[in-house]
């Protein structure tokens, strides 16, 4: 999963510098080519519509931002 997260901060961040190397570590943690595009497909999707959902001023669930308190908080006591 580790691997998975680096390569979604590189294809989010910098898209254009995703390099075979970037691949490469997916495939020696036993990712196949179809998962990797699966992979690139999902993360696109997300980036794009979370960019949509930014440019027409779609408001955050209420529960996200709850969700979201909690994690920098902690649990509540």
């Amino acid at each position: 999963m580790r691997a998975l997260c680096d390569f979604a901060m590189v294809l989010t961040r910098t898209p254009a510098g995703v390099e075979e190397e970037h691949i490469e570590a997916l495939r020696r943690h036993g990712w196949s080519d179809a998962a990797v595009h699966d992979a690139i497909q999902v993360i696109s999707f997300f980036n794009y519509i979370n960019r949509v959902a930014d440019a027409v001023g779609i408001e955050g669930e209420p529960e996200w931002e709850r969700a979201q308190a909690s994690e920098v908080d902690g649990p509540p006591r």
